[in-house]
């Protein structure tokens, strides 16, 4: 029997200061037994990774895994494009998307779900500057109000 919850394995926190998240998606990916256990390590990063939809298929590009230690010959490219399973509607749909309004498809996320590497990506439109600092405010402003308040009580 397959233990059931979430695990999280990497987050892409950058994602998050350079885009809005305007949808999420949830996707399988599509790899080598050494990367899954590379994976399980906690050894790989998603800080410049992105996705592209094309010919009905979705890749996602620049997200390092690590080469496995005790994986020798069956270690595969650290950064190789990965294709990532979806269905059929979705990538259509995605892909219209991501044409028509010029959104972009990030990874957001890494985390096994019932045993299985998932990826959570995200339909994001880009951030300007001015989007960055007002950001930075509020957390600023709320970070400060929840210190005055736990001053008082």
């Amino acid at each position: 029997m397959e233990k059931t919850g979430i695990k999280i394995a990497a987050q892409n926190r950058k994602a998050f200061h350079e885009y809005f998240v305007e949808e999420r998606f949830e996707a399988g990916i599509e790899l080598a037994g050494t990367e899954v256990k590379s994976i399980r390590a906690g050894a790989l990063n998603l800080k410049d990774a992105f996705c592209i939809a094309k010919d009905g298929e979705i890749y996602v590009y620049g997200m390092h895994i690590s080469p496995y230690e005790k994986g020798n010959i069956f270690n595969k490219d650290p950064v190789r494009p990965r294709r990532l399973l979806m269905h059929k509607r979705e990538i259509r749909k995605l892909q219209t998307v991501v044409k028509q309004d010029g959104l972009a498809l990030i990874p957001l996320s890494v985390y096994f779900k019932n045993a299985r590497v998932k990826l959570e990506i995200g339909l994001c439109k880009g951030k300007k500057n001015y989007d960055k600092r007002d950001a930075a405010a509020q957390r600023d402003a709320k970070r400060e109000i929840e210190r005055t308040m736990k001053e008082r009580h």
